[in-house]
């Protein structure tokens, strides 16, 4: 039986997270001290906000507005701000001077670099996390060991290579291999830094996702310039979930809740939905080889930090068929006239995917009530990743892999 496009549930746990809460993840005031140290990155620039109008227009929606991570310091991923800030953080706890702003070259050269020493920087990923940490360590002047699974694409593993980190294959899925290299690290005194926490280990993963409103300040400032005070509705797609508690936060923060929002996540490595489906409100993780073209969402087991701000925050989780996340791309790749391209990979591209299912097939239509989706909305969805694992990307986009079953096909030629 062919998996529907888009299943989805009301979040039942969700609640008022009181305000100092919220605030001990993501502090208001953090973003802007955060987005100052990104700045002084070698190549920084502020990644584009693309607007769909067109597919806006065709899908009877206000506005599409695409945060472009695909050119973001020519890594193709945003997950180096992440990785960045948190080694910037882990620095600084080093040299006991957390609470005081540290410059980019204070790390780098004199007196402050020469007492860090040599460090070695570890990091489990699924290609964009641990790409990321390799090539902010390399610019810090420090070595890197990044843990990969053994579905990692080996487009993947040469990028990661090619910022100067040595790789290890983990014979076993994601969550293997944070295990595998926490453990590892505990016998070299290497230094971890992961996007998902586990008791004891909870402040660099929460570093890891303040890091990541470098993005959400940029598109938030962007949307402004456009005569927009807020997007309506975010759509944002789950891995372990920092990406998508982040950025809820974030909103919440601002505008508390007001805008609908909804975490996206690959049928085959669904932790999140499962989580929202169960009674008790704990995370719950999933098993297997989380076999997804969904490579950077392919997680069985929640970040906990994350998953208490979606359990209290998100309106809604729902989960999508690689079929999905393939006609997303396309769709990018392929745009309306008028409208820009955007390059998107299997990850980036899902939410785009959802978008289109809900908005036009009969089998997103009460999803689309619900979610209250129309001609005032303005939805912000977010291209996590661009063009990171070349030949999965030809094989889906060029050569068109994993298509539409023709049961959810919407463009049938007459």
């Amino acid at each position: 039986m062919t998996e529907l496009p888009v299943q989805w549930t009301k979040n039942k746990f969700k609640k008022a997270m009181t305000d100092s809460q919220l605030e001990e993840m993501l502090p208001p005031e953090l973003p802007r001290k955060i987005r100052s140290f990104h700045r002084q990155l070698p190549g920084y620039r502020m990644s584009p906000l693309k607007g769909l109008s067109n597919l806006a227009a065709k899908l009877g929606l206000g506005g599409i507005w695409v945060k472009d991570e695909s050119a973001r310091l020519d890594l193709r991923s945003f997950k180096v701000l992440g990785g960045s800030y948190a080694i910037y953080k882990l620095l600084q706890k080093r040299l006991g001077m957390e609470g005081k702003e540290l410059t980019f070259a204070d790390l780098t050269n004199g007196l402050l670099r020469e007492k860090l020493g040599d460090i070695t920087f570890a990091a489990a990923t699924d290609g964009n996390h641990g790409r990321g940490v390799a090539w902010s360590a390399a610019q810090m002047g420090f070595k890197s060991v990044i843990y990969v699974h053994k579905l990692t694409s080996k487009g993947r593993i040469q990028a990661i290579e090619s910022v100067g980190a040595k790789v290890v294959v983990v014979d076993g899925n994601y969550d293997d291999a944070v295990r595998q290299v926490y453990q590892d690290a505990q016998q070299h005194g290497w230094e971890v830094v992961s996007d998902t926490s586990w008791e004891g280990y909870e402040d660099i993963p929460k570093w890891v996702m303040q890091g990541y409103t470098t993005m959400l300040s940029e598109a938030q400032e962007q949307l402004a310039a456009q005569g927009l005070s807020q997007p309506t509705h975010i759509f944002v797609q789950a891995g372990v979930g920092s990406l998508a508690a982040a950025t809820i936060g974030f909103y919440r923060n601002l505008f508390g809740d007001s805008i609908q929002t909804c975490v996206v996540e690959p049928t085959e490595a669904a932790c999140l939905y499962r989580s929202a489906l169960a009674d008790d409100g704990q995370p719950h993780n999933v098993e297997g080889d989380l076999d997804t073209i969904m490579a950077g969402l392919a997680c069985g087991e929640p970040n906990p930090i994350a998953w208490e701000i979606l359990k209290n925050r998100a309106d809604y989780f729902a989960i999508c068929p690689d079929f999905v996340a393939a006609m997303g791309m396309r769709v990018y790749g392929v745009p309306l006239r008028g409208d820009p391209y955007v390059i998107s990979g299997e990850s980036g591209a899902v939410t785009l995917g959802a978008l289109m299912y809900i908005m036009q097939h009969e089998t997103g239509r009460e999803f689309c009530d619900e979610f209250k989706l129309g001609s005032d909305s303005q939805v912000l969805l977010i291209n996590s990743e661009g063009n990171t694992s070349p030949d999965d990307f030809r094989y889906v986009v060029w050569e068109g892999g994993i298509p539409v079953p023709e049961k959810y096909k919407m463009y049938v030629p007459r």
